[in-house]
């Protein structure tokens, strides 16, 4: 006669796997606390190469700084502003777009697939120079909306794809049963089919808001004015060809994750797949 009961593992094992998991996340943490000690060192002990969580004569000189010396928060302002427009005209279009390429047969459907697929085996890069002449041409240099536009365009590919494959996983059988209850088209789109897309809604969200929140190459080649500068081209300017803020840099560093992981917490919990088991019963 067996026993049911699982058997424990040893104790020796269970320990080591322990042991490695906190190896790991202390390496992880180990460049986070060093920018945190860097923020809180005094202007004459940033060189030093001592680490300390708190150092001595810790200060808050350096975030201070950011606010009252620096305009920190317009570069805050500008980047959310992007990065918002970004993401909500990103999910919107990469949703539509996705549902499109996932429900209905079309001349060239098959060919514009293959085309947004190809365009992600190049860096964005390659697109500067003609996105840009684009811009220009538009008359859109130094503006937020030509850098959303850019940005758009990059991360677009990416998210209709991505999209398309959470619809191709949602049963065509819910979509018809909207249908017969005497739901149009759209109602059955947007009451049944985005509900249960929700981890892919959010996937797309994270990504756009991602793709702008922390770039700075096209930044650089879009904004020239100074009060128009985003986060990234913010903490560029803190160096210089003969020396760095390294305090201002720390600070700055961390205060810029801040909305990233509020975004990330309040996401989280839809980043489940599998909505859909359940709902057709066989």
């Amino acid at each position: 006669m067996t026993s049911d009961t699982p058997q424990r593992e040893p104790f020796l094992l269970t320990l080591g796997r322990h042991a490695l998991l906190l190896a790991f996340v202390a390496i992880s943490l180990w460049p986070v606390l060093d920018v945190l000690a860097i923020s809180l060192r005094p202007g004459n002990r940033l060189r030093t190469t001592e680490f300390e969580l708190f150092p001595r004569d810790a200060t808050l000189a350096s975030y201070r700084a950011l606010f009252t010396e620096q305009p920190f928060l317009r570069w805050l302002g500008n980047s959310l502003l992007v990065s918002t427009a970004v993401t909500v005209t990103g999910v919107a279009l990469a949703s539509i777009s996705g549902y499109a390429f996932s429900r209905f047969k079309f001349v060239g459907r098959q060919t514009m697939m293959v085309s947004i697929l190809t365009t992600q085996m190049f860096p964005a890069t390659m697109l500067l120079l003609p996105l840009y002449l684009m811009i220009a041409k538009l008359g859109l240099v130094n503006t937020f909306v030509g850098l959303v536009l850019f940005y758009v365009a990059t991360a677009l590919p990416f998210c209709v794809w991505q999209m398309k494959g959470f619809y191709d996983t949602i049963p065509h059988s819910l979509e018809e049963a909207a249908r017969i209850d005497g739901c149009s088209p759209w109602n059955a789109f947007t009451k049944v089919v985005l509900p249960l897309a929700a981890p892919g809604l959010v996937i797309t969200a994270l990504f756009s808001f991602m793709s702008a929140w922390s770039e700075y190459l096209i930044a650089a080649q879009v904004l020239q004015d100074r009060e128009l500068f985003t986060l990234p081209l913010g903490l560029k300017s803190f160096q210089s060809s003969m020396s760095t803020q390294w305090g201002l840099y720390a600070a700055a560093s961390l205060l810029v994750s801040i909305p990233v992981v509020i975004l990330f917490m309040l996401l989280s919990r839809y980043l489940v797949s599998g909505l859909t088991l359940g709902s057709v019963k066989e």
